[in-house]
């Protein structure tokens, strides 16, 4: 796995960029990145979100920290994940989140790659034949608004390198992703730019 930074720009009725990066640590993954919106696409002007998300061996997510800036003001949340998947927000417990196997956060692509890795066999698991789906509990930071909910998101494997994504609130979307397992295209959302699709 490549550690070089990828870029994407948006594709919804925001105008605006990400750049995200995927890196082998010690003991697991760490995926850190930055979306900036000059427009968000519903009236709130510009803003920007940084995040940072540690994973396990296994792709499981562990730590989260997000920061996002808005007309508003500025929010903070700290997300952690136990060894039996309890979670806490802020250093609250969260039971409704207990079990979930990973984060989504809203604002950008590359947090869809740690299923993705999962579900392509990255973590060592059997993956997903083509045509095959599954369902998974994960933790939803919407973005700016920095609340969390547990959300059903499901992944269906259409190709080598295609996914479909679908929840029952936000609807399905093709993806494409690289040979690493991040994403190319997000139909509907953000598209890479800036160099090659990874390999």
């Amino acid at each position: 796995m490549t550690s070089r930074p990828r870029a994407w720009e948006r594709t919804d009725d925001a105008v605006g960029h990400g750049v995200g990066r995927l890196a082998r640590g010690d003991d697991g993954w760490l995926a850190h990145g930055v979306e900036v919106l000059a427009d968000d696409g519903g009236g709130g002007g510009p803003g920007a979100c940084w995040f940072r998300v540690r994973l396990d061996d296994g792709w499981l997510t562990r730590e989260v920290d997000v920061r996002c800036l808005a007309g508003d003001g500025e929010r903070i949340l700290a997300l952690r994940a136990d060894d039996d998947r309890r979670w806490t927000l802020d250093g609250r417990p969260r039971p409704d989140l207990d079990g979930c196997l990973d984060v989504d956060v809203a604002a950008t692509p590359l947090t869809n790659t740690f299923p993705i890795r999962r579900l392509a066999g990255g973590s060592g698991l059997a993956a997903l034949a083509v045509g095959e789906r599954t369902t998974l509990a994960v933790a939803w930071v919407d973005v700016p608004a920095l609340t969390v909910a547990r959300v059903e998101q499901t992944y269906e494997r259409l190709g080598e390198r295609a996914w479909r994504y679908r929840d029952d609130t936000h609807g399905a979307f093709d993806l494409t992703v690289d040979a690493d397992g991040v994403v190319v295209d997000y139909e509907g959302l953000a598209r890479r730019v800036g160099g090659s699709d990874g390999g």
